[in-house]
Order: C-alpha cells, then structure tokens, then sequence
C-alpha cells in the first residue's frame, strides 16, 4: 500500500487533479487567500487558453472548460458571492487583513459596482491607454507653459 502512495498510477494523479479542480480556486490555480487582483489575471490567462475560438482542444470540452471558468470567475471577483463560496468550501478568512472602507464615507459611496473586479477603482493599474492619456495631457501643459513663455519673450513682456 505504501508502495501505491509513494508512486502514484496516471488514474490516482488524475484523480487528485480532479479534486483540486472542483473547487473555484483550484480551477483557477489559486489559494483562497488569493487577492482580486490574481484572481482576474489567473482569469485572463485561461480564458485565453481554453477560448473555443482559439484553445486546440475539441469544440465541445473547450466550451465546458471555459463556461467553469466564467463561472468561477463571477463568484470570486464579487465579495459578496465569494464570502458565500468561501463559506461554502469552509474556508475562513479570520486570519487575512480586509480593507476597511475609508471612514468619510459610507460603504458604496465610491461610485463603483460591487460586481467590480476591483474592490477599489484605484487598485487596479493604469491601462497603456492611460498612461498614454497621461503622457499626452503633460506634453500639452508643457508644450503651453513654453508657447505663453515664448510669446511673452517675443513681445518684450518682463516674466
């Protein structure tokens, strides 16, 4: 017996990854204790792999793969459906640190959906759209600053 467990046959190991599996987090590769963040990009990573549209896999397994992990994507990026999943699976977050809501403002005050997967709209990081955004704003204040600078030279003005 001992020898089975030290050497586990392909059914024992599919077996065990099967169980991992049917839990949200194990589906995805997570610990529960995982944040929100790591949560959408375990999402994002595959959700690319196991897209019908692009996964190798047949038709039919990659649409019940992909529809688990939306699945499991919607309860775990909603707080309140993953405290429930949570308690569900009994695992208990006593011992993890949650955010407090700011105390100038009530609970949902932010403007934000809860079904967000940020819990904060400014947890999440700046897209390469935004921060282009950004770059083009300071570029236009500068490229002003030195236009009014430049005129004010021109015309003989004292800065």
């Amino acid at each position: 017996m001992t020898q089975h467990r030290a050497q586990p046959n392909s059914q024992t190991l599919q077996h065990r990854l099967a169980a991992i599996g049917k839990n949200y987090y194990g589906l995805l590769g997570l610990h529960p204790s995982a944040s929100v963040i790591e949560i959408r990009q375990a999402y994002r990573q595959l959700s690319k792999r196991y897209h019908p549209d692009t996964t190798t896999l047949p038709p039919h397994i990659a649409k019940g793969k992909f529809q688990q992990l939306n699945e499991a994507y919607a309860t775990l990026s909603n707080p309140e459906r993953r405290a429930a999943y949570d308690l569900k699976i009994r695992y208990s977050r006593i011992s993890v640190m949650q955010p407090t809501p700011p105390l100038n403002r009530p609970p949902g005050a932010s403007g934000h959906s809860p079904n967000h997967a940020y819990l904060d709209p400014i947890d999440r990081p700046l897209s390469p759209g935004e921060l282009f955004a950004l770059l083009l704003m300071g570029a236009s204040l500068l490229g002003c600053l030195l236009l009014a600078i430049g005129i004010a030279v021109w015309r003989g003005d004292p800065l």
